[in-house]
């Protein structure tokens, strides 16, 4: 077995340049929450590590003059919180992102690093998907745009090939009187894994009628589900029982969770219908109270 390697290039060209000589043997490390504790319990075992946190443009948060909010692969969730832009525009990926473990945790973990552990239980990714968030995915054959509910196949498996990795994340522009929630059941009251998470993202007419929306399921399927069918249950109207009522069914018939230790097939699905009503409330609010 050959000697773990570690570089920390400072482009991403070389950074690409490294993992591309790996073969499908590197790994990269962002904030490194969730790859140490997978080294030590010898969940993988690459030849190389590929640490990313040197690379200028991946530490950044910049909003660009169109209004969209790009995110490097390597800010923290608490450097993602205390920006006002983003807590401003985007309050249910900051709700997201800081239930990622303990205080101490977020100073290090990453939302990219999260999206790209590939859980279906990960806090980040139902929110980043309700909030329409796209990848910008770079390898040798260059780089491509992917949206954030592309990139999870299945638990641990991720849509990127042998040398990409994310860079960043970019959030759109927001539209007047449009918000944001994220929701999570957990079996405990701090530091837990989702039994479900729901986000919602929702923009409104100037009568509160829903124009769009987009809701996302986590810890019910092999991936974090964008259910389509439940945004749609949400568009046309505002958000009366009736609404909700759809909205509920549809959480529930897009799920496909397991039974295990911390939830059943059957409670896992009611949850998934009163998380996603609950969410879409508070991003409703939110949305009415924007100008």
């Amino acid at each position: 077995m050959n000697a773990l390697q570690y570089e920390a290039p400072n482009t991403v060209k070389k950074a690409v340049a490294l993992l591309a000589k790996a073969n499908g043997k590197a790994k990269v490390l962002a904030g490194g929450t969730d790859l140490l504790v997978q080294l030590r319990a010898k969940m993988v075992s690459p030849d190389l590590i590929v640490d990313v946190k040197k690379i200028p443009q991946l530490r950044k948060i910049t909003v660009g003059r169109d209004g969209r909010i790009r995110v490097g692969a390597a800010v923290s969730g608490a450097e993602l919180g205390e920006h006002a832009r983003v807590s401003e525009a985007y309050p249910g990926v900051v709700e997201a992102v800081e239930l990622i473990g303990s205080t101490q945790i977020q100073g290090r973990a990453t939302a990219i690093g999260n999206l790209c552990n590939a859980s279906p239980a990960a806090d980040s990714v139902p929110a980043l998907i309700a909030a329409g968030a796209v990848c910008t995915v770079v390898g040798p054959n260059g780089e491509r745009q992917v949206p954030a509910e592309k990139i999870g196949v299945s638990p641990g498996r991720t849509s990127l090939a042998p040398g990409e990795f994310v860079v960043d994340f970019v959030l759109p522009a927001r539209k007047p009187r449009s918000a944001d929630a994220y929701l999570r059941m957990i079996p405990r009251t701090e530091m837990d894994i989702a039994i479900v998470g729901a986000g919602v993202n929702l923009s409104l007419d100037g009568d509160g009628v829903i124009t769009e929306a987009r809701v996302a399921l986590g810890a019910v399927a092999p991936t974090v589900l964008l259910v389509e069918e439940a945004g749609r249950a949400l568009v046309g109207g505002k958000l009366d029982d009736a609404a909700l009522q759809r909205l509920d069914a549809a959480a529930r018939a897009a799920c496909r969770p397991i039974d295990d230790k911390r939830g059943t097939i059957t409670y896992r699905t009611k949850v998934a219908g009163v998380l996603a009503r609950r969410a879409a409330a508070i991003a409703y609010e939110r949305a009415r109270s924007k100008r």
